[in-house]
């Protein structure tokens, strides 16, 4: 069952990006199946005026963050949840300005997160929450080193060894099945097939869905569709509308290019334009 992420490696709207504001790093090999990457700022950094701040397209991903934000200047660590997302925003960080800061973050993905939870992921779609709404444990654990620590490879080590000891649940068999039908398929399968495939009911295979990923099998087929197109169209070399649309079971090129604008804001030309400036950060 874990080893989903060997066919499925959800990216971001600007998967080249790395700069000393931002930087991914891959987990030990042990945690893979859990972890899509750890990422945040390789240093400190001074907060800046909200014109000066930059901006971040965040895309409907299918993953799930872990994100604390150290306040050197206040002395103190703001921490917060955010669940899988179905709608495309801008992300400007424009608070505290002048503060002295430093990010670190875990990013799980779709079937991972709630292996590590102790509370339902129930309602959690688009949701922002403090950390310790659904991870007490680790937060307890986890927060207290940032200061210790301030460079990302030794924050990175740190959460391995903690993360590696909560992994509280085990996945929903019905949860496992059906996301392996998804990536198998690319996100182009149907609900009620879904269902017949794992043994429940539509609404049944709808509620278990809500407690384990926080969206419904329906809303996280069709992110993981957009996922795949998303990815043949940065990896492609020679990405074809046409081609696309058979492969990923749309009806017509038409809603293709709807589904994708709706997911990233952009069209094919400019988010792909998008991808690469942000290559340098």
């Amino acid at each position: 069952m874990f080893d989903f992420y060997k066919i499925y490696r959800p990216i971001t709207a600007a998967p080249f990006r790395k700069s000393g504001f931002y930087a991914e790093y891959e987990p030990c090999a042990a945690l893979k199946p859990y972890i899509r990457c750890f990422w945040g700022s390789e240093r400190s950094y001074r907060q800046e005026k909200a014109e000066d701040s930059e901006k971040t397209v965040v895309i409907p991903d299918t993953c799930m963050d872990i994100i604390f934000t150290v306040d050197y200047t206040n002395n103190r660590i703001a921490d917060s949840f955010c669940g899988i997302n179905d709608r495309v925003f801008t992300d400007e960080n424009k608070s505290g300005e002048g503060r002295c800061v430093s990010v670190f973050a875990i990013r799980f993905y779709p079937w991972s997160a709630s292996l590590f939870a102790e509370d339902s992921l129930r309602g959690t779609k688009n949701e922002f929450s403090p950390a310790d709404r659904y991870f007490p444990k680790l937060k307890r654990e986890i927060a207290p080193l940032l200061f210790e620590m301030a460079d990302m490879e030794g924050r990175k080590k740190a959460a391995e060894r903690i993360l590696a000891k909560y992994v509280l649940r085990k996945q929903h068999t019905a949860v496992g099945n059906a996301m392996a039908e998804m990536f198998l398929k690319r996100g182009n399968v149907e609900v009620g097939r879904l269902a017949d495939n794992t043994s429940v009911g539509s609404r049944q295979l709808e509620r278990i869905f809500n407690e384990y990923t926080g969206a419904s099998p329906k809303q996280l087929a069709t992110m993981i569709r957009c996922q795949y197109l998303w990815r043949d169209i940065l990896y492609g070399p020679d990405f074809d509308v046409q081609d696309a649309v058979f492969r990923y079971g749309y009806t017509d090129q038409s809603h293709l290019l709807r589904e994708f604008k709706r997911y990233h804001a952009m069209s094919i030309p400019e988010a792909r334009e998008y991808a690469w400036v942000r290559e340098a950060g």
